[in-house]
């Protein structure tokens, strides 16, 4: 997290003081690092109630779920880019931007979290990022209902995923992870929406849907396995 603060720096430095980046060396890198600090404590107290701290969670269990959602959410956001890059342009394209307007409001959701509780992402990022770009883009190729068809297949697949974590948080501690509960819960009625949205515009009469939404969401299921461990 320091080399990410790091790197992240200048951009931190305008956030909490709406400033030029004035520093060099070695005072800016320790500028960089003491606003990304400040920048997570920031982000903590606005999400955290006392209840839910760094000291009294089950930091295995949290970094786990921070991570494999910061990384589907991740993966969403790519294979959405991809289906608008193909058919943007289409009369099915402000569905899909609508879409991606709200995994892009997730996945920032979880990025703060990620600096707030100091979990790192998962290794396979680089691999997210084309490979859900890829998906987006080749099921779109199909047509508007291939497209529709990837947004059922996934989104069935991480609602799944969802309600097991809040069935988790829930046998652990609910009044302790209330907000990362309500979180979560806001997020994949939302997910269900997009599954919702999906049907309605013809999803399933993509070509071959049986076996294409059973060979996307068996790829879901592995990517979600990986990047909880990895």
């Amino acid at each position: 997290m320091i080399c990410a603060g790091a790197a992240a720096a200048p951009a931190l430095w305008r956030l909490c003081t709406g400033a030029r980046w004035p520093l060099s060396g070695k005072r800016r890198r320790a500028a960089g690092i003491l606003c990304w600090a400040a920048y997570a404590k920031k982000i903590s107290i606005r999400f955290c109630s006392s209840r839910m701290t760094l000291d009294n969670i089950n930091r295995a269990a949290v970094d786990r779920i921070i991570r494999v959602d910061h990384a589907g959410e991740y993966g969403a956001d790519r294979i959405l880019a991809g289906q608008m890059a193909v058919l943007g342009r289409t009369s099915v394209g402000p569905v899909i931007q609508k879409m991606w307007d709200q995994e892009k409001a997730h996945l920032k959701k979880f990025s703060e979290l990620m600096v707030a509780f100091r979990v790192r992402p998962t290794a396979l990022m680089p691999l997210w990022n084309v490979m859900g770009f890829a998906l987006g883009a080749g099921t779109a190729l199909l047509g508007k209902e291939g497209a529709m068809a990837c947004t059922v297949a996934v989104e069935e697949t991480i609602a799944h995923h969802y309600n097991n974590q809040i069935r988790m948080l829930m046998e652990e501690d609910p009044e302790k992870y209330e907000e990362l509960l309500q979180l979560i819960k806001t997020i994949r009625d939302e997910e269900l929406e997009h599954h919702d949205t999906g049907l309605y515009h013809d999803a399933e009469l993509a070509p071959a849907y049986t076996v294409l939404k059973n060979v996307i969401q068996a790829g879901c299921r592995a990517a979600i396995y990986l990047s909880e461990r990895l």
